[in-house]
């Protein structure tokens, strides 16, 4: 598969399937409350994103995948599939949404916590949402994709967390997934360079503790192979003439 880029057509298509699937994470916030099961919130963003948005929920049935969203609780790194698991107080979540909407997608994860989170799994996740703007804003003409992962591997490592390695982000447009593969760990100055036109998710997974996982034997679920807690956020860009921009902010983040 080669890296697109987009016209503007189509770049107009990627800001409106980015905006739903912020819009989807910004409706579920109010649901996610000690004793709700994961499989209640993806029956809540289902009926949203296709009776709503008049949109299509892009993991379903994505190379099987059975519902129409992730959530990935406490020691679950990405990739978990809603049930019946029930949310405790203190749990931390990652809800991780993509809508296809006139063809086009629009991916972004954010944590959220089951009542008041840990001291832990809070600072967890600000230095993972840190790491990931702190990615983005290495996107721009002419830079390399090795300044992504470079910045992202810096701040988590110099706070004591580290980066997991095996997954990562991607181009992103008519396909849920293109190329390139964006690393979330590098070397400034390597790697791809950079192109107008690029749409691309920055996504970094940062565990409390080591950075191995496993993959459980239902094919999606990837935790932590010491248990130890995860956190991540994602958005979907695009390189622009004088930089980037974010297409799946938040309301609060667009005002």
């Amino acid at each position: 598969m080669t890296v697109t880029i987009k016209n503007e057509e189509q770049r107009d298509k990627m800001r409106v399937a980015g905006r739903l699937a912020s819009e989807v994470l910004d409706m579920i916030g109010d649901y996610v409350k000690p004793g709700v099961t994961t499989g209640e919130l993806d029956r809540i963003c289902h009926e949203y994103i296709t009776g709503v948005q008049n949109a299509v929920p892009a993991p379903l049935n994505y190379r099987g995948f059975p519902r129409s969203i992730c959530t990935s609780v406490n020691h679950v790194v990405c990739h978990g599939i809603p049930g019946d698991k029930t949310l405790k107080a203190g749990d931390a979540l990652n809800i991780d949404v993509t809508v296809i909407k006139d063809g086009f997608h629009g991916d972004t994860s954010r944590m959220f916590f089951a009542g008041k989170p840990t001291v832990q799994a809070q600072r967890l996740s600000q230095i993972a949402f840190e790491s990931m703007w702190l990615g983005i804003k290495e996107l721009a003409p002419g830079k390399h994709l090795g300044d992504v992962g470079a910045a992202v591997q810096k701040h988590v490592e110099k706070n004591r967390f580290s980066v997991v390695r095996e997954y990562c982000g991607h181009g992103i447009g008519e396909s849920f997934h293109e190329d390139p593969q964006v690393l979330h760990y590098g070397k400034a100055g390597t790697g791809m360079e950079l192109r107008e036109g690029m749409t691309l998710t920055v996504e970094p997974m940062v565990n409390a503790g080591k950075a191995n996982v496993k993959l459980l034997p239902d094919g999606w679920t990837v935790v932590t192979k010491d248990h130890s807690l995860s956190a991540q956020w994602e958005h979907t860009v695009l390189i622009t003439a004088g930089g980037y921009e974010v297409l799946t902010l938040g309301a609060n983040d667009r005002r």
